[in-house]
């Protein structure tokens, strides 16, 4: 990357990259700006199927596209808001005939109030051209939130109960929603993605990596709960399994232990191949029935792809070169082969389905006006179910990551294939859509990780540094406009992640279609004047308002310092233990002045430090809903004292990301059923609920 070269603005290879979205420059600050290399710029366009790999293709190719978007009447997809018409009706030619088929069954001779939908816009210009777009009718904006409300943020594999096989399942999360919403009042429960993973030893605990977006993980399900559970025939195999269960269990919470996924997955297997063998009764048959119906090809690829990671391992590329494609003779007749594995896999996913179903019923039983917030991951592994069934859709090649900033000088590259924005456009988004209405189904709300990635993606070319890459710009109209749409429907929020550097204009087209984003404590500055902890009453209201998240120190090692500490064991300081040292003391020392000048924390600081840091982390939490945010979140961990991050990033092997229990100050495990006991605890959600009542 080089600063940006004003003479090689308006070259062929610029002009051409803009008309693809592909980005020659971008600011990673107001007073910078930063010029991609011509490498990254000719592989994002080569992914999008243009050659610019010499002069004379890069003058071909712009000369193809200028001309093609002369002639066109509609881009492929236009969106109208609200019942208006789409803005790209009122650049064609006078007198223009329109039709719009609507996605209810109607025919429309014009693109005023529409029902909201994803309907087909024919128009047909004097001069004799035609065109035909999809158009996406979305409600103007989402409604707020149906009142302030505070609720609990977890991960849940980390929240054994004494039920649970060596990690948190969806047995768990139902009894958590009930507890919270019942005895804490809580409005919502928001968990980590609960994606499939790819299959494997060892599998990757990252959740933001999964294999399929599309369809939740069945590690997640409580076996015991399944109506066939019961009437499994080798009784002695199963308590044999039951026994492994309590054992692993037991290693984690009384041994110290670290989460095996791969552990819990193999001893869920056994016992799900033992209930699959268990003849569905008539009732259960046809709701089996409906789910197959309802979900379609979909289901179909995806579990057409586990049947056969079974057998060739689980990465589509490995495959036979027959098998690769899912729409291949050869790929029919595997699955046509391979019906039993294809219909296991497809039962998993119903089950799964069920038991999120019942975790949010039960939410919402308990009273919770939100209930459960899921995660939705920036993209998916490149091997995985979802790149194989859906790699039309995907840019061949590239990875999304993040160009260099402060944190990270040497950028990230967090090996995702990107969307192709052309082939979303050309479907109507169908297979975003579909992403987002399963997603959905189950949920009050939807956070949307790195939602600045509706507007553009850091694409990375494959076997390149992170630095190598450029942005690549989406329709962000169209991006949000089948999100409104979908959650609309589903009467959900939706929370966008919008931390680190954000593109000017992001946030507040986000807030326009009513779309929440996140605000934590830490990162909560006045950086326009300053850069002192800003006050509560300069907060946006419109956010989901925490202390921490699964990626930073939970708020007991930032107090302390501690998270400094974990960071100098691992060698991930970039300067001297001092200084950092100092720098996190003056930062928290800013902090607590602040809660102090505010009168947020009750008995003050100093003295028996147990105590003390108790009540600094209810003074955080107090200054959290002094704030107008009209979500607020309380990180579980942090209502026991943990001091261990969820997550370290820029660490792999050096630190036990994504397998670690709750736990409390001493590091002891947390069970679910200690939690429903926790003095600690039910101090911290009386503040909560004490000054959101006032």
């Amino acid at each position: 990357m080089t600063p940006a070269d004003p003479e090689r603005d308006g070259t062929p290879l610029v002009r051409l990259a803009a008309l693809y979205g592909v980005a020659t420059s971008y600011r990673p600050s107001p007073d910078r700006t930063v010029t991609s290399s011509d490498t990254a710029v000719t592989a994002a366009l080569a992914a999008l199927g243009v050659d610019a790999s010499t002069p004379d293709a890069v003058r071909e190719a712009l000369a193809a596209r200028e001309g093609e978007l002369r002639e066109r009447l509609l881009p492929p997809t236009v969106v109208g808001w609200g019942g208006e018409p789409p803005a790209a009706l009122a650049a064609l030619p006078d007198g223009t005939r329109v039709r719009v088929e609507t996605e209810q069954g109607g025919t429309r001779a014009s693109a005023d109030g529409l029902p909201p939908g994803v309907h087909t816009l024919h128009v047909t210009a004097p001069d004799g051209r035609t065109a035909e777009a999809h158009l996406i009718a979305a409600p103007a904006r989402l409604p707020a939130p149906p009142g302030r409300s505070y609720g609990l943020l977890v991960q849940l594999y980390s929240l054994l109960s004494h039920r649970s096989w060596g990690m948190g399942d969806l047995g768990d999360l139902a009894e958590l929603t009930a507890w919270a919403g019942r005895a804490l009042g809580a409005g919502f429960v928001q968990v980590n993605p609960l994606h499939a993973a790819v299959p494997g030893a060892p599998t990757d605990p990252s959740p933001y990596r999964p294999s399929s977006r599309r369809h939740p993980d069945p590690v997640h399900l409580r076996v015991e709960d399944i109506p066939e559970f019961p009437y499994a025939e080798d009784r002695s195999h199963i308590r044999a399994l039951l026994e492994r269960a309590a054992r692993l269990r037991e290693s984690v919470l009384d041994k110290g232990e670290l989460i095996d996924r791969d552990a819990v997955w193999e001893l869920k297997r056994e016992a799900l191949e033992l209930v699959g063998a268990v003849p569905l009764g008539p009732g259960r048959r046809a709701a089996y029935a409906d789910f197959l119906a309802e979900q379609g090809q979909e289901l179909e690829d995806h579990a057409t792809w586990y049947a056969l990671a079974e057998l060739y391992g689980p990465d589509w590329h490995t495959w036979p070169t027959r098998l690769r494609d899912p729409r291949s003779a050869a790929t029919g007749r595997a699955r046509a082969e391979l019906m039993d594995r294809v219909d296991f896999h497809s039962r998993l996913a119903w089950l799964t389905d069920a038991q999120l179903a019942t975790a949010q019923r039960t939410a919402r039983d308990a009273g919770m006006p939100i209930g459960l917030i899921h995660d939705l991951a920036v993209g998916v592994h490149p091997g995985g179910a979802d790149a194989w069934a859906q790699q039309e859709y995907l840019a061949s090649g590239m990875s999304v990551g993040a160009p260099p900033d402060a944190f990270n000088p040497r950028g990230q590259d967090w090996g995702l294939p990107p969307w192709r924005p052309d082939r979303l456009a050309a479907s109507g988004y169908a297979p975003y859509r579909r992403l987002l209405r399963a997603l959905l189904r189950h949920a009050g709300a939807l956070r949307i990780d790195h939602v600045m990635g509706l507007f553009r993606l850091w694409w990375v070319p494959q076997g390149q540094p992170p630095t190598e890459g450029t942005y690549v710009r989406y329709d962000a109209e169209a991006m949000l406009a089948v999100l409104v749409l979908e959650a609309s429907r589903a009467g959900a929020l939706v929370i966008g992640e919008d931390l680190g550097t954000v593109e000017p204009g992001v946030r507040e087209a986000l807030h326009e279609r009513g779309v929440l984003g996140t605000s934590v404590l830490w990162f909560e500055r006045d950086w326009e004047g300053n850069g002192q902890p800003l006050p509560p009453e300069r907060w946006r209201a419109d956010c989901l308002a925490t202390a921490t998240t699964h990626d930073l120190p939970p708020t007991a090692a930032r107090l302390s310092g501690e998270h400094v500490e974990l960071r100098d064991r691992l060698g991930l300081l970039t300067r001297p233990l001092a200084e950092e040292r100092a720098e996190a003391a003056a930062e928290t020392g800013q902090w607590l002045a602040l809660l102090s000048r505010l009168g947020l924390l009750e008995g003050g600081s100093g003295g028996n430090s147990a105590v003390s840091e108790e009540r600094e982390i209810q003074a955080v939490h107090r200054f959290l809903l002094r704030t107008p945010a009209r979500l607020v979140g309380v990180w579980l961990p942090d209502a026991v004292g943990d001091r261990r991050p969820q997550n370290l990033p820029g660490t792999w092997d050096q630190y036990p990301n994504w397998r670690l229990p709750i736990a409390d100050a001493q590091g002891r495990p947390v069970t679910l059923e200690d939690l429903a006991a926790s003095p600690r605890l039910y101090a911290l959600m009386d503040v909560v609920r004490d000054v959101g009542g006032r």
